[in-house]
């Protein structure tokens, strides 16, 4: 069994089989090769982390996405943003946004798209989020960084390819 040590704690193992002295090629549907098993777990630790962290400001993460995207939206002179562009900045379908918007605005956070008041003032309090997530992962904010654009520059490739495109045209 050999194995592959990466960043102080992950670490992936794979059997090398040796038939005559050659290895064979590595097991291409074994579970620890997969890349989206590594997706999938370090996103559900990743949102763990910010669970406790976003309790207090009363949102779930996904509404939490969709605060950023207004409040990013409201630095400009912008119109206000639709349930639309808010998909396609999500990359969510409006089914599943729609409903996620209604609970906002009921909590008085948002004026169907818009920001409310109530939702303007939560931003001071969400400025503290990103800086408590860097410390509680025990990472530097450059390894974060460039996991973020390694990420990013993955599900561009695959937005390229169409992974999205039915689920986005909704």
């Amino acid at each position: 069994m050999n194995s592959v040590q990466i960043d102080r704690t992950l670490t992936i193992k794979y059997s090398v089989a040796m038939t005559d002295g050659v290895a064979a090629e590595i097991d291409p549907l074994a579970l620890e090769s997969q890349v989206c098993l590594a997706l999938a777990v370090t996103n559900r630790a990743v949102l763990a982390v910010y669970r406790p962290l976003l309790e207090p400001l009363g949102l779930t993460h996904p509404q939490y996405l969709v605060m950023l995207a207004l409040w990013d939206n409201a630095k400009g002179a912008g119109e206000p943003l639709s349930v639309k562009d808010i998909a396609r900045l999500l990359q969510m379908d409006s089914a599943t946004l729609s409903p996620m918007l209604k609970r906002l605005q009921a909590q008085g956070r948002i004026t169907r798209v818009e920001l409310a008041p109530k939702g303007r003032s939560l931003r001071r309090q969400a400025l503290e989020v990103p800086p408590s997530v860097v410390e509680r992962l025990g990472v530097e904010l450059s390894e974060l960084e460039h996991l973020r654009d390694a990420l990013t520059s993955i599900n561009t490739a695959a937005l390229a390819a169409g992974a999205l495109d039915s689920e986005l045209d909704r």
